[in-house]
């Protein structure tokens, strides 16, 4: 019993084996010299994509840290309201 899809596959005109050895040759030859930077931005877009899929996490964990008071901040009201109580 035969397969249909070699034949559906030769009839649609889909390169298979050696077709596709020669149109690689093809096209390292036409663009040969573009190829390193093709690859190069190709890679920086990878990398800015990952980071901005990081990057809303990163605010959700900056959101959950707790904010610390920096020690020379001038205190609030009601420290300043216990410590004129507790002097007096």
């Amino acid at each position: 019993m035969t397969s249909i899809l070699p034949l559906a596959a030769y009839l649609a005109g889909i390169p298979g084996g050696i077709e596709i050895y020669v149109i690689l040759i093809i096209v390292l030859i036409l663009f040969g010299r573009r190829l390193p930077g093709v690859a190069r931005s190709l890679g920086q877009g990878i990398s800015s994509f990952k980071k901005g899929l990081n990057e809303p996490l990163d605010e959700e964990e900056k959101k959950q840290e707790p904010k610390n008071e920096a020690p020379d901040a001038e205190p609030s009201k009601t420290t300043k309201k216990i410590e004129e109580t507790s002097d007096s």
